[in-house]
């Protein structure tokens, strides 16, 4: 997801990055998103209100719809701007415990929050640092009337730990389609580096990477074989980048391209 502090986007497109580090409130003014979390999607559309919660692996896409083009406000919310709001109001930070909700929220409608975003429109035009200057006011004044509409934020938004250990086994088969980095699988799984590699090792008795990259094409085998999708579907959506890295090692590890791969042929 991208990190701009005030993002305003107009051009379909499928993300790259999958992991999210910082909370996102978007608002969908025209055009639709859809986002991919846990194995499941989340729609988006002209209207509607989401709160998107840090450190968790989503993919999306987005575009137009209806002949509109793709338009929202996006705001992201940093760890260090909430740790510095916490201290100036008093929050107990330590005291919250973490949550299990999930990621994406679905904002009910509420006169405050349209206000909101109505207010945003003649800060799109600013650039440089006024716009950050005014940017940091319109973050505190979002918090705030998230923390009034919707109370039961502040489990999310003022907890600062980080992700507990996980069972590995599961955490893996669950988000292998998500392209991030082995770093980013680690840190939420609760394990440092070393430890994950470890523990991976003990589990699928192979590397991550290895694992990875086998996994991901035997997945996109399946999709393209059993479900008849063509490569250029398929290739995003389980962790490649590019479509010829992907088609490289795809022949690499079962002697054919993608693209000469027909439905039906499935062992």
């Amino acid at each position: 997801m991208e990190t701009s502090p005030y993002p305003c986007h107009y051009e379909p497109t499928v993300s790259k990055e999958h992991f999210i580090p910082d909370h996102i409130f978007v608002y969908m003014e025209t055009g639709f998103m859809n986002v991919f979390y846990d194995n499941r999607m989340y729609e988006m559309r002209p209207g509607d209100y989401c709160f998107i919660a840090r450190n968790h692996l989503a993919r999306y896409h987005k575009g137009g719809l209806d002949g509109q083009p793709f338009k929202s406000v996006s705001v992201f919310v940093t760890q260090e701007f909430l740790r510095a709001f916490a201290s100036e109001y008093g929050y107990a930070t330590d005291a919250l415990p973490g949550t299990e909700d999930d990621a994406i929220l679905h904002l009910d409608h509420h006169p405050m929050l349209e206000s909101y975003v109505q207010s945003m429109r003649p800060y799109m035009k600013l650039d440089g640092p006024e716009r950050n200057d005014f940017m940091a006011l319109k973050t505190r004044e979002l918090v705030l009337l998230l923390l009034k509409t919707n109370p039961a934020l502040k489990q999310v938004l003022f907890d600062f730990s980080d992700p507990g250990k996980i069972d590995l086994e599961d955490f893996m088969n669950r988000n292998f389609r998500f392209n991030v980095s082995l770093q980013r699988f680690s840190y939420l799984s609760g394990r440092s580096l070393t430890v994950f590699k470890e523990d991976f090792k003990k589990i699928f008795n192979t590397s991550p990477g290895r694992w990875l990259i086998e996994k991901r094409l035997t997945e996109a085998r399946f999709q393209i074989e059993t479900l008849g999708r063509m490569p250029s579907e398929v290739y995003l959506e389980v962790g490649f980048e590019d479509l010829s890295h992907f088609s490289f090692a795809f022949k690499k590890m079962f002697g054919a391209s993608p693209s000469t791969v027909r439905p039906g042929n499935a062992k």
